[in-house]
């Protein structure tokens, strides 16, 4: 297929998409063509990306080190800030080790082909992360989908099985997309009572849930049940980056057949150094916590007050369900005009019909940044006949 057929296939569709460009660094406002542009579409959860300590740690590093790593850890050798964020991270998750990858998406599919391979079953929730979903499809495993936190669907599927086939269930801690949470109590249960294996993706969840930050796995009291999962350095650490948490023997493990982490370039010092200072920001300041839980209970409400469709979110990724991808572009096109930037999610990020405007707050939005945010949202869901 031409590339200008398949562009002008996604155009029918409402499907193109584009680059808007910033003139500034994120945070609760933005420069957008000249003009300041309220953000509602961030992951940096605690605003830390911008935080004095997280950017000296930084350039610090940078300054130490210098701007790469050169190459692989295993080819060049493993430099300071790398170890140092793996031995925090380790304290942190309250487990024996850890490791480092260059982003969520190289660990999910570095990771999961080499947990489990040709021969293997592979369940996962239809509304995983793509990065998950194709760690899954690079494994060589038989991969079977179960319709989203539907507990009873997984257990007819593990039920199924043949006895003692190697089988891996794999999961979001929060969703990306609707922001709920993936029942962790249940699924170590069932992996458990079927002796399987859980593979929990807690991008989302590291650094916002739980009383310590640590994440989904904390916030259900499973540190003990679940031996292995991922989260990223790119959200609430404000940085970029993964990690994947374990026991020693299995990051030992990792450290062998992992190709993402063997056979690519580490990531660069100013990034782990950058991660490393978020991580002890997080841990001395819950306060930035309380403030995001408030800020999100402010505008969840305030949003569903107004009449939108909200999905079932309890978290600070807060999706109002449109349905038409056009009508959701228009949504976003609208807000961005009254100030307001948060994005139209379309597929294939979605399923067909149900296409949103993701919204996520940070500790960082004031109250009167929200109380604008809402009547800009009220004005657009009145402008579009969404409301």
């Amino acid at each position: 297929m031409m590339f200008e057929d398949y562009l002008a296939q996604l155009a029918s569709k409402h499907l193109t998409r584009r680059l808007l460009p910033l003139e500034s660094g994120t945070g609760p406002v933005v420069r957008i063509a000249g003009r300041d542009v309220l953000l509602f579409a961030s992951n940096d959860y605690l605003g830390l990306a911008g935080h004095a300590d997280v950017v000296d740690a930084a350039v610090r590093a940078t300054q130490t080190y210098g701007a790469g790593s050169g190459a692989a850890r295993l080819v060049s050798g493993s430099l300071p800030p790398h170890q140092h964020l793996e031995e925090a991270l380790a304290r942190f998750k309250g487990t024996e080790s850890a490791l480092t990858l260059g982003s969520g998406y190289l660990a999910n599919i570095g990771a999961i082909p080499a947990l489990i391979s040709s021969g293997g079953l592979i369940l996962a929730d239809r509304l995983c992360h793509a990065s998950l979903i194709d760690g899954c499809r690079l494994s060589g495993a038989d991969v079977r989908i179960y319709r989203h936190n539907d507990m009873e669907h997984l257990a007819r599927l593990l039920s199924k099985r043949r006895v003692g086939r190697r089988t891996l269930i794999v999961t979001d801690g929060i969703f990306s997309m609707d922001g709920d949470l993936a029942p962790l109590g249940d699924l170590a249960a069932l992996a458990e009572a079927y002796q399987a294996d859980l593979y929990v993706d807690d991008a989302h969840g590291t650094g916002v849930m739980g009383i310590h930050g640590r994440g989904t796995i904390e916030h259900f009291g499973l540190e003990k049940r679940i031996a292995l999962h991922m989260g990223t350095m790119g959200k609430a650490l404000g940085s970029s980056g993964a990690f994947i948490a374990g026991t020693r023997h299995a990051i030992q493990y990792l450290l062998h057949r992992c190709r993402s982490f063997m056979f690519a370039t580490a990531s660069p010092p100013a990034s782990a150094a950058a991660a490393l200072a978020a991580l002890r920001i997080i841990e001395r300041e819950p306060e930035r916590r309380r403030r995001l839980w408030d800020n999100r209970q402010r505008l969840f409400e305030g949003l569903r007050r107004l009449g939108f469709t909200m999905a079932p979110s309890v978290s600070p990724i807060m999706p109002i369900v449109i349905g038409r991808a056009d009508t959701a572009l228009r949504f976003a096109e609208h807000l961005l005009a009254n100030d307001v930037f948060a994005p139209a999610i379309r597929p294939p990020s979605v399923p067909a019909d149900t296409s949103r405007i993701r919204v996520t707050v940070t500790s960082e939005h004031t109250p009167a940044q929200i109380d604008q945010a809402l009547a800009a949202f009220e004005r657009t869901g009145q402008d579009t006949r969404v409301l």
